[in-house]
Order: C-alpha cells, then sequence, then structure tokens
C-alpha cells in the first residue's frame, strides 16, 4: 500500500541555505537600505491623524463636507510636511556621514600609525590576537575605503549605507497619503447612507488599514503577520478613540 506523502513542515523565515553563493547573495542585501520604517511611519501617521480629523468631527457633530474638506487638507500638506521633514533628517544623515568621513580619511593621511592602532585596538576587543590580529589590521588598512568604513561603523557609530533622501522623502509621502485616504473614502457616501453608518465604515477601513500596515511590518520583520496586524491596530485604533473622545467632550462643553 503506498505510503501517504508526509506533508512539508512550514520553513522558518529566519533559516537559510549557507551555500556561498547564497551567502553572498544574502549579505549583499543585507547592505541595502531598509525602506520598512519609512514606509510604516508614513502609513500609520497618515492614517492616525487622519482618521483623528474624522473622529473629531464625528464627535463634535458636524458634518462629512467639513470632514473631508478637513481631511484631504491634512492628507496633501501634512504628508509633504511629513516627506520634507523626513528628507532633511536623511540628508543630515548623509551629511554627518560625509564630515565624519572628511574626518577620517585627514586623520588616516596625517597619522596613519594612530589610525592603525585604533583598528587595532578594536579588533583585539573583538577578540583577536596574534597573527589573526596582525592580519586582519593589515588587510583592512591595506584599503582606505574599507579601513575609512571600518572606522566610521566601529568608532562612531554611522551607518555607511543610509537610505537616499529623495527615495526615504517619496515612500513616506506616498504611504501617508495612500493610507490617510482611507478614513476619508466612506465619508462620500453619508447623504445616501447617513453619519452613523458612515462613520462606522470610516472605523472599519481605518482598523483594516492598521492591519495591513502591521501585516506589512511583520512580513518584512518576520515575525507574525497576525500579531503585527494586532499590535498596529491597538495602538492605532487606541489614538482614533482619543480623538473621537476629545471631539465629543468639546461637543458637550459647546452645548452641542
Amino acid at each position: 500500500m503506498p505510503r501517504t506523502p508526509k506533508s512539508k513542515r512550514p520553513v522558518d523565515p529566519l533559516e537559510h541555505d549557507h551555500t556561498p553563493e547564497a551567502i553572498a547573495a544574502r549579505l549583499a542585501e543585507a547592505r541595502k537600505p531598509d525602506d520598512l520604517g519609512d514606509f510604516v511611519l508614513g502609513a500609520v501617521d497618515g492614517a492616525i491623524t487622519t482618521f483623528a480629523i474624522v473622529a473629531g468631527v464625528a464627535g463634535s457633530g458636524l458634518s462629512a463636507g467639513v470632514a473631508i474638506v478637513l481631511g484631504l487638507a491634512n492628507v496633501l500638506a501634512d504628508g509633504f510636511s511629513m516627506a520634507v521633514g523626513n528628507y532633511l533628517k536623511t540628508k543630515s544623515d548623509h551629511d554627518m556621514l560625509n564630515r565624519y568621513r572628511r574626518l577620517e580619511q585627514r586623520h588616516i593621511a596625517q597619522h596613519p600609525d594612530g589610525e592603525r592602532e585604533e583598528i587595532r585596538q578594536i579588533y583585539a576587543a573583538k577578540g583577536f590576537e596574534g597573527d589573526a590580529l596582525d592580519h586582519a589590521v593589515e588587510t583592512i588598512t591595506s584599503d582606505q575605503q574599507q579601513w575609512v568604513d571600518t572606522m566610521l561603523r566601529e568608532e562612531f557609530g554611522l551607518p555607511t549605507s543610509p537610505p537616499a533622501p529623495r527615495r526615504a522623502a517619496t515612500i513616506t509621502f506616498i504611504a501617508f497619503v495612500t493610507a490617510g485616504m482611507a478614513p476619508i473614502v466612506p465619508l462620500v457616501f453619508s447623504r445616501s447612507l447617513g453619519p452613523d453608518v458612515t462613520f462606522g465604515l470610516s472605523v472599519g477601513v481605518t482598523l483594516l488599514t492598521f492591519a495591513g500596515i502591521g501585516a506589512v511590518r511583520g512580513r518584512v520583520t518576520q515575525m507574525s503577520q497576525l500579531r503585527g496586524a494586532v499590535e498596529t491596530m491597538l495602538i492605532g485604533g487606541s489614538a482614533a478613540a482619543l480623538a473621537y473622545a476629545v471631539g465629543r467632550l468639546l461637543r458637550s462643553l459647546a452645548g452641542g
């Protein structure tokens, strides 16, 4: 009687091949800048701030038209502002990296023995000694690019491949606008569905947006997508609930 083939065990995403080719490809991929932080930052902030306006308007009893106008203004203005802020931040990272790179290049040109001793002490602290230590120092200091990059990482703790400013800004803006539009879309149907149903749809769409962001985060970071979705929903939902509560409070204070 033929045996039933055993089901394959799910592959742990943290496990990988250890062939020379696979290792080289993996290390090359690891050196590329990571766009996840820019995406999550823009998307979560876009969804939260826009829904905060929708919830605040709903809580204060204002019309859906007001929420649409304020929400669209927020998506474009705040999205651009956040993109510019991220651009300036990443550009500052590049400027700082270039400044320290020039500093190390000057030190190597003027004080090569002292800089070589720094490399020696760095690798001695990692456990290298004897001939192995001598060989490591000789290998690194024989290539000035590698020498400088090693000093930037080990002495100053600087990443040698920070994200490109324009790319970081673009990803932040697109993520902010895309996620920020989600809470607004249901408001278009307010006249036919009524304000209560529309607001309920906006809540649902926003929570689904948070879940999607969290799932992407979980997939990229190799954590549980369900966990990422739940965490992001809880954090984003808490901010949205706070915005709605503030709107209700302001409405009651205004005698609405």
